[in-house]
């Protein structure tokens, strides 16, 4: 879609109000759709070029599909030329478990592999924990086995797979996921099993070579059923559109950042369709503006989507959804449960933000529909959002405006229960939100090794601009870039996007391996799925330390450029270059057909407008509507611009610049605004500060976490995660236990403990020691703690720790847990007190005498070790 930039439309009483100098010219319209949890954005470009937006609920009473109604009353029966679209069909499927019914088919012996998958623990403190339901609602064994050398173990048994597969069908089932062991790279069994199950009537046939041909068992399986569980239902969809539409074009947004036809759509891709529109939108609108480094914002009603931009889309090859880990290549986006809808409560000690979401039905308290106190309602109690300038899409009808009157009732219904003001505890909701999303936007941005104090924060989505100052000051980001269309920008963005297909598969060699058949057969498909023959192609290796199990992308070439690519990456994000050799775990290729164009500028001119004078957080403060705001025209802080879709705040020490584009540019002089602005007295305790100080220890002690796995060799490590991470303040207290273990929960302080009696103040910075002694908060031997004291100005400020199960420390059984142990040398090595780094040199020889030490010396100190 080539959009050709003309001023917004507005929504107005759920509708679209068009511009009303300029008349429709006969012809045929363009549609970029992006249906949200909350609201259903529209882009449309008009015959005569202009550009129209519409901003719906996505659930109504008024009408029953919310992007048919927008494109109804926008093309007003004139012809449509094309369509495409972003939909959270298949993510609402997935979270509602409201799939098709998949029968698994997976090799004997492996028909709980998926149903035990990883022993994560995102809810620490659970004593009663409760898995997610499977996808699967029937699992068949198929006798069947190969070797990882694609030698057949056990050949497959047709005659039982038949029967089996014809006694589900029987049952009802239509779709079935097929999963074999070492099928990605030895297909044959799969696709016979395939040729069954369409003889016997399964219309659904997911097969894991083609669905997710990369290696590793439960993340292959567990999209495969992916594809399967959501496919049939995606397909309802897409045809219901294509119905409506006719023969109109019907395009869908990829979770990979690319269009397909609504032919090729699958269920696996379709997971992140909206988001990725909106990191696309960031892109074009961040590069037009002249930043080239960007931090994608994207704050709708029910979460946030966090994305990062520093010359190339970044992809995630696994992503967890609703408890479901997807193995297929995606934007890096991490999403967080914090959007204008996340309900705002107090749970008698602290107040809390989300991760329940109001919704669009009910929604906030202020949406007329007898809903929860939330952000939103946050926004509007303090005066941020005006219901004089917002949409009238409210209430039974959808043609009310926003209630102050029930919001202020909740907010003093809260303040009795707090002692707190009710500005106090609407500042304090904002404040925790603010933390909640800065914690997210870290996640892809500084654990990855980036600094982000030199980019560009792109507010997108309608609530993003309500707080974007104010995340930005809390990560020392100095600029925020909000666009003219950052109330639609994934709207926007689908409407720029390119025809794309990417096209992965294992590889698992030495750098320097051959694959050019392999880059030749990926690129052949890509090409073919994309239908352009001339389509631009991308070769990615993706590379990893032998025995790791997180690859690095870079660009394909010669090994010794790979290896300078992949040391320069691995430093920026882990901090170290390892002495380990570099795989080839995979290839991928990305075919891209050109499809879209930026709009030209259409400068305002004039005199900017006088501002309309009201009141937020108690001060008169001028707002201006965006649209008639000239080039050049500045404003310092506090201010509130309104435009079509979206409200962007200018915080008090920031100043707003309108440029030729009809961006608005921020900017501030000020340093980071952390959790600690708040002024307080340390005695006594703060509801919304103790909450903001448990965002940052805690996410100071999952980025260990995510450290840890990504660089381990360790299986127990790295696929069980038999690890936890902790803070501890200068006492040794425990301040932060990630989500991790919950049999380490409390010892690992007792280790912190032991280490301070016996060393005192002889610790330096660098150093890191070692235990597993029992005796002083230890576990069981294979559990090895690691500790390391922080320095901040030469005075020790706290302690980081990490423990993680070892396969082996020696002893008498493989495994170090004999039943029959009957001294701890039997158990194998004790470790108590053990200075492993001095000063930050890795005492490598000292280490691998203490394992070789004893009756009972460790099997494999070299694994030990590494």
């Amino acid at each position: 879609m080539a959009l050709h930039a003309a001023k917004p439309a507005r929504v107005e009483d759920g509708g679209v109000q068009l511009d009303p100098d300029a008349a429709v010219v006969p012809g045929a319209w363009r549609f970029a759709v992006d249906r949200g949890g909350t609201f259903t954005d529209i882009v449309a470009v008009a015959p005569d070029g202009r550009i129209v937006t519409a901003k719906l609920l996505s659930a109504s009473p008024a009408y029953p599909d919310a992007a048919a109604e927008g494109i109804a009353r926008i093309a007003r029966g004139e012809p449509i030329a094309s369509v495409r679209m972003g939909t959270t069909v298949a993510t609402n499927a997935l979270l509602e478990r409201d799939g098709e019914p998949v029968l698994l088919a997976i090799t004997r012996g492996f028909t709980d592999a998926l149903r035990i998958g990883h022993q994560a623990r995102p809810r620490l403190f659970d004593r009663h924990i409760v898995l997610p339901e499977p996808l699967s609602a029937r699992t068949m064994a198929v006798q069947e086995r190969m070797t990882a050398e694609g030698a057949v173990l056990t050949p497959l048994d047709e005659a039982a797979t038949a029967a089996d597969l014809a006694a589900a069908f029987a049952a009802g089932f239509r779709a079935v996921a097929i999963v074999l062991m070492h099928g990605y790279r030895f297909p044959a069994h799969e696709r016979r099993v395939a040729a069954i199950a369409a003889r016997v009537g399964f219309t659904q046939i997911s097969v894991s070579h083609d669905v997710s041909p990369t290696i590793k068992l439960v993340p292959r399986g567990d999209t495969t059923v992916v594809d399967a569980y959501l496919s049939p239902v995606l397909r309802a969809h897409v045809d219901r559109v294509a119905a409506a539409l006719g023969d109109t074009p019907l395009q869908f947004m990829q979770s990979n950042g690319g269009l397909v036809a609504a032919p090729g759509f699958r269920g696996k891709d379709a997971i992140l369709s909206g988001p990725a529109g909106g990191v696309v939108g960031m892109v074009a609108v961040g590069l037009a503006a002249g930043f080239d480094r960007l931090i994608g914002f994207d704050m709708g009603g029910t979460s946030t989507d966090v994305s990062h931009w520093a010359g190339d889309f970044e992809r995630a090859t696994e992503t967890l959804v609703a408890g479901v880990r997807v193995r297929t290549p995606m934007l890096a986006i991490e999403t967080v449960a914090a959007g204008g809808g996340s309900i705002c409560r107090w749970d008698g000690t602290r107040l809390r933000v989300g991760p329940e979401s109001a919704g669009a039905m009910p929604g906030p308290a202020a949406y007329r529909n007898g809903g929860p106190l939330t952000v939103t309602d946050a926004q509007v109690f303090l005066g941020r959002l005006q219901p004089d300038h917002f949409p009238a899409i409210f209430g039974a009808s959808g043609d009310q405006t926003l209630a102050t009157d029930v919001v202020a009732a909740k907010f003093a219904a809260l303040a009795a229960k707090t002692g707190l003001t009710p500005a106090a505890i609407a500042e304090g909701f904002l404040d925790i939100a603010v933390a909640t999303m800065a914690r997210k936007v870290r996640a892809v941005s500084i654990e990855r090794g980036h600094d982000v104090t030199g980019y560009t924060l792109v507010a997108m989505g309608g609530a993003a601009g309500q707080v974007a100052c104010r995340v930005a000051a809390a990560l020392g980001i100095t600029r925020v870039l909000a666009s003219p269309f950052a109330g639609v920008l994934s709207a926007f963005g689908i409407g720029l996007a390119d025809v794309r297909a990417v096209r992965e598969a294992t590889v698992d060699a030495a750098l320097d391996a051959d694959v050019g058949d392999v880059i030749g057969g990926l690129t052949a498909a890509a090409i073919a799925a994309v239908g352009v023959v001339t389509a631009e192609t991308v070769v990615t290796a993706l590379i990893k330390y032998a025995g790791t199990d997180t690859p690095l992308a870079v660009a394909f070439g010669t090994p010794p450029a790979m290896a300078a690519a992949f040391a320069q990456q691995h430093r920026a994000r882990f901090g170290f270059v390892a002495d380990s050799a570099l795989v080839l775990d995979a290839v991928r290729v990305e075919a891209v057909a050109r499809s879209a164009v930026l709009p030209d500028p259409v400068p305002v001119t004039g005199a900017p407008p006088s501002p309309v004078m009201v009141t937020m957080a108690g001060a008169a403060v001028p707002l201006f509507d965006r649209a008639t705001l000239p080039a050049g025209f500045a404003v310092a802080g506090p201010a509130i611009l309104i435009d079509a879709g979206a409200t962007t705040i200018v915080e008090a020490g920031w100043s707003v610049e309108v440029t030729a584009r009809g961006d608005a540019v921020l900017t501030t002089a000020r340093g980071p605004r952390g959790a600690d602005h708040r002024a307080t007295d340390d005695a006594v305790v703060d509801p919304v500060r103790l909450e903001l100080f448990n965002h940052r220890f805690m996410g100071i002690a999952e980025a260990m976490g995510v450290a840890l796995q990504s660089t381990a060799s360790s299986v127990n490590i790295k696929e069980r995660l038999d690890f936890s991470c902790a803070l501890f303040d200068a006492a040794g207290a425990l301040v932060a236990n990630a989500p991790h273990m919950p049999v380490h929960l409390g010892s690992m302080g007792d280790s912190v403990a032991a280490v301070m009696r016996s060393r005192g103040d002889t610790l330096r910075a660098g150093d890191v020691v070692a235990l597993n002694a029992p005796y002083n908060g230890g576990t069981h031997l294979p559990d090895i703690t690691v500790i390391m004291p922080v320095f901040v100005d030469g005075v020790r400020a706290f302690f980081v720790a990490a423990r993680g199960h070892h396969a082996d420390i020696g002893g008498i059984r493989p495994g170090s847990m004999p039943a029959d142990s009957v001294t701890i040398a039997d158990e194998g090595i004790l470790i108590d007190d053990f200075l492993l780094v001095a000063q930050g040199q890795f005492r490598d020889a000292d280490i691998r005498a203490l394992l070789a030490s004893g009756p009972w010396p460790a099997r494999d100190p070299d694994r030990n070790v590494n």
